[in-house]
């Protein structure tokens, strides 16, 4: 196999048609005629418009029959486009997380844990009228010191980039110590008993720990400026999920998500996270030496 675009996507729909659908239970019931476009074929497309970086469906869709038209002859209109990819939002999940517990890299004991705000305006008005009103909230993003109106992204991810676990919590309501109780709660974003997990200061103190303790998990933080005892720290590994972080925002668009109700918000990030799985889980399949490079597929 070789590492292009073309490649991905049909690595991707042969495992979504024998695997992840039928796994999942997704396939189509009711009556009336099948859709010309199947399931599989729709997240494909999805995949494809986030590592082409195309960032509006409007767009996507001019350019789909000229980038992936030999692929997929056939395509939706916009508003089609954007309504089945919501009512596809639990296959791109468990898409998402079928390929990171079939990633050689999910079987290692460590992971990396870290949020990043998501904006999703900017005025006022937007604030108050907005669809995601009482979903998004007022933040603050210390690394650029700075306020903001949106949601914070949780991360739970491997060393190369394999996204394992993920949730949205509303700034406002949540601090991050119980953004993180209410992600790790969650079973399937739990790493395995035993896993190391690396996180920054901000999950300092004792019942945080205990609550680590209680899951069978190792909590890894740099000391605190008013702890005297002296906390080894691989700073390294912070670097590592900022990068990540980075390729997320910066190459896969999730700045630019575009999303206005929480349908849509949560299906254009759950999007993202599946292009980037997708990506990894290709570059193990294939033997590339770089496993989160994505230069290979968004030309």
């Amino acid at each position: 196999m070789i590492a292009d675009l073309d490649t991905l996507l049909i690595a991707l729909y042969v495992e979504l048609t024998d695997r992840v659908i039928p796994a999942g239970g997704f396939g189509r019931r009711g009556p009336g005629r099948p859709p010309e476009v199947t399931d599989a074929e729709l997240v494909c497309l999805a995949v494809a418009q986030v590592l082409l970086r195309y960032n509006d469906e409007r767009h996507w869709l001019r350019a789909a029959p000229g980038r992936v038209g030999h692929l997929f002859p056939r395509l939706l209109g916009q508003s089609e486009y954007n309504q089945r990819l919501k009512d596809l939002a639990p296959l791109l999940e468990a898409a998402l997380r079928w390929l990171a517990a079939h990633t050689p890299g999910s079987a290692e004991r460590l992971r990396l844990l870290d949020g990043t705000p998501v904006g999703c305006g900017q005025s006022i008005i937007t604030t108050k009228r907005s669809g995601l009103f009482g979903y998004a909230g007022y933040g603050y993003e210390s690394a650029h010191s700075r306020y903001y109106w949106g949601v914070k992204l949780l991360v739970i991810c491997t060393a190369e980039g394999t996204v394992t676990g993920f949730g949205l919590a509303n700034p406002k309501l949540a601090g991050e110590r119980e953004a993180v109780r209410q992600l790790l709660a969650q079973p399937t974003n739990r790493p395995p008993a035993g896993s190391a997990v690396v996180t920054d200061k901000g999950l300092a103190g004792q019942d945080t720990e205990a609550f680590f303790t209680a899951l069978e998990l190792l909590l890894i933080r740099p000391a605190r400026a008013d702890e005297h005892l002296p906390r080894p720290f691989p700073n390294w590994l912070r670097q590592r999920v900022e990068a990540i972080i980075w390729t997320l925002k910066r190459q896969l668009g999730l700045e630019h998500h575009g999303g206005r109700v929480p349908a849509g918000l949560w299906t254009r990030i759950v999007q993202r996270l599946l292009a980037l799985n997708t990506a990894i889980w290709h570059n193990w399949t294939i033997g590339a030496p770089v496993k989160r490079s994505l230069i290979a597929y968004d030309h």
